[in-house]
């Protein structure tokens, strides 16, 4: 090349750096948080390759603490998370099925010795302040856990007599034994709040009247929606709002049902409410959706069991009528629909032009949703509402338009999950005691992180790096004539050790990153050579976009970065896409300098009394 060229050449990279992405800032909590796609995507951001490990290596009592400190409910949770880690898993990346991640949460509590002497205990000293919750469901619960250790007088109230809200009264034994309630929910009573279960809370005026320094209201979403059609007042005796009627399985009130049953609805109560009514002798039990079988809302694995249950889930049926002769229910008339969409993407059910289908039925069981309700919330107290009835909260602090009065679960912003309540008590917790302490409740504490190398030799580390071929296991089921005979017994029966071991083995450890160090670095580009995934790139510098078209491999996920090192001596810089990156190590093991380090990033999110 001419002088001329290598000066064109060298004045093009030198743009390209002055245009092209800066260098990753790794010191950045948030970065390789976002790598770790299981924890970033947890609600609670619970550390799931490092408990995972632990699961694997058979410390079953540390992997749930490591659990309990993050998401306070492993047992509960192994049996019930809706699993939003699971979609963000990168095996799913590599190959279509991810980590089991939520079953193995529930074999650290199944397995685990007795880890009583490893939680805090109630404070010897109270420093003055007082709380209410309002609702002994997961997310008072949780902010309980977290506040009764500083000291605070934490007051539980709720309607029943036994706390766990929701979880105790709205998901079934079959999928949830009461046992494992009792020990969980234990665990925090044992922290010693007061208890005032069975007490109605019935005016929030009143409550703050008896000198609460701060209020809670985790009261989630009691209200099932009702279907206004004709023949439902006629009808009345006989069509049930689903999460009532569970509620009333739950507590030994209702112990059958009729023999043909429709219920309305496609998320995971009308799932529990169909399962539970073959259970109580439910013959012809017809699930009908108003959406595609597609879009239904319930989570695959709940809509699996239900058909292993032989219980036919219908689509596209729009309820119009509800059949009835002298106030006996006879049947439900649908009207067929076709889903269509417009060129913004939004949804309509179309008539199919088809007759009207009735399904006959002795009972009805309505679960199209549900949400919050505060009648004992005075409106002229400082409490806003939006024009959808729920509050206006802060979402980073979840605080009210009330100095006092702070919500979360699904009082705050709707129907969630119970791993999105737990998320919330901690966020709220955190506010209550910065308020309460005379801070601002924005000024939030940071997370605690650390990075630390994995090298215990030239090519070994300190974790399993090789990565397992083996699908994922399945999760063993009672035989379904043993499952449908009782309402108590628990369909999923859980990993054992062994298969726990292996689901284990497929975890990538995400959380052990690949730290590049531009200093040792020589660009001979051996580890470009050795990367299974085409990670890795050495080139020009340049805008993300057009960057990301022309590394090795493209990086089309936008929702994972790029690491890009600062120029290197030849003008160039490093590029990692972070998407499909195995963590595999060959890089680090390749690398003649050491330039590359596995490195396990570990993110803890901050709790209440973090200063």
């Amino acid at each position: 090349m001419s002088e001329i060229g290598e000066l064109r050449v060298a004045d093009r990279n030198h743009q390209a750096a002055v245009t092209g992405m800066p260098p990753t800032d790794i010191e950045d909590p948030r970065y390789f948080h976002k790598v770790v796609d299981c924890q970033w995507a947890c609600p609670a951001h619970t550390p799931v390759p490092e408990y995972i490990r632990l699961i694997a290596a058979g410390r079953y009592a540390d992997a749930y603490m490591v659990n309990w400190w993050s998401n306070v409910f492993p047992g509960i949770l192994g049996r019930t998370c809706d699993r939003p880690c699971e979609p963000a898993c990168r095996r799913a990346r590599v190959e279509r099925e991810p980590v089991a991640i939520c079953r193995l949460k529930r074999v650290a509590a199944d397995y685990k010795d007795d880890i009583r002497d490893r939680l805090p205990r109630p404070a010897a000293v109270k420093n003055g302040f007082r709380v209410a919750l309002v609702g002994a469901g997961p997310a008072s619960l949780t902010v309980a856990r977290d506040l009764l250790p500083l000291g605070y007088h934490c007051v539980l109230f709720d309607q029943d007599r036994r706390a766990g809200g929701m979880i105790r009264t709205q998901i079934p034994r079959f999928r949830l034994p009461e046992e494992v309630i009792d020990e969980e929910v234990g665990y925090i009573l044992g922290l010693e709040p007061e208890l005032r279960l069975g007490e109605r809370v019935e005016s929030l005026k009143a409550l703050l009247d008896q000198g609460f320094d701060a209020v809670f209201v985790g009261t989630g979403a009691p209200k099932g929606r009702d279907l206004d059609v004709p023949g439902r007042r006629e009808a009345a005796a006989h069509v049930h709002i689903g999460i009532e009627w569970l509620a009333s399985v739950s507590f030994g009130h209702v112990k059958r049902i009729a023999e043909r049953v429709v219920v309305l609805g496609g998320g995971n109560t009308a799932m529990d409410c169909c399962r539970t009514a073959r259970r109580l002798g439910g013959k012809e039990v017809t699930v009908a959706v108003r959406s595609a079988f597609a879009e239904m809302k319930a989570s695959p694995w709940e809509i699996e069991d239900a058909l292993a249950e032989d219980i036919p889930i219908l689509d596209h049926l729009v309820p119009l009528e509800f059949l009835h002769e002298n106030g006996k229910l006879t049947g439900v008339r649908f009207r067929k629909v076709r889903t269509e969409r417009d060129a913004l993407g939004r949804r309509s059910l179309v008539p199919t032009g088809e007759p009207d289908l009735v399904i006959p039925c002795d009972v009805v069981l309505v679960a199209i949703g549900q949400e919050p309700a505060f009648p004992w919330i005075e409106r002229d107290i400082g409490v806003a509402f939006d024009r959808h009835g729920l509050p206006v909260v802060d979402p980073l602090t979840f605080r009210s338009t009330h100095p006092k009065v702070f919500f979360g679960g699904d009082a705050a912003f709707g129907p969630k999950n119970v791993i999105t309540a737990v998320a919330h008590g901690h966020e709220a917790a955190i506010s209550i005691d910065l308020v309460l302490r005379g801070r601002d409740p924005r000024d939030r504490p940071p997370p605690s992180t650390r990075l630390t190398s994995q090298k215990m030799g030239l090519h070994e580390w300190a974790y399993d790096n090789e990565v397992s071929l083996e699908a994922r296991r399945r999760v063993p089921h009672l035989p379904r004539s043993r499952a449908l005979a009782s309402l108590e017994a628990e369909v999923e029966l859980g990993f054992d050790p062994e298969q726990a071991w292996h689901e284990a083995e497929r975890c990538l450890n995400c959380d052990v990153q690949t730290v590049f160090t531009r200093s040792l670095c020589i660009e001979c580009d051996a580890c470009v050579d050795i990367c299974p995934m085409d990670c890795i790139t050495f080139t020009v510098n340049g805008p993300e976009a057009e960057l990301r078209g022309r590394l090795k491999a493209p990086a089309r996920n936008l929702d994972q970065p790029l690491y890009v090192s600062a120029p290197l001596p030849t003008g160039r810089v490093m590029v990692k896409d972070e998407d499909v990156c195995l963590h595999c190590g060959l890089c680090a093991e390749r690398c003649p300098t050491g330039a590359w380090d596995m490195q396990k990033f570990l993110l803890e999110t901050a709790r209440a009394g973090c200063r």
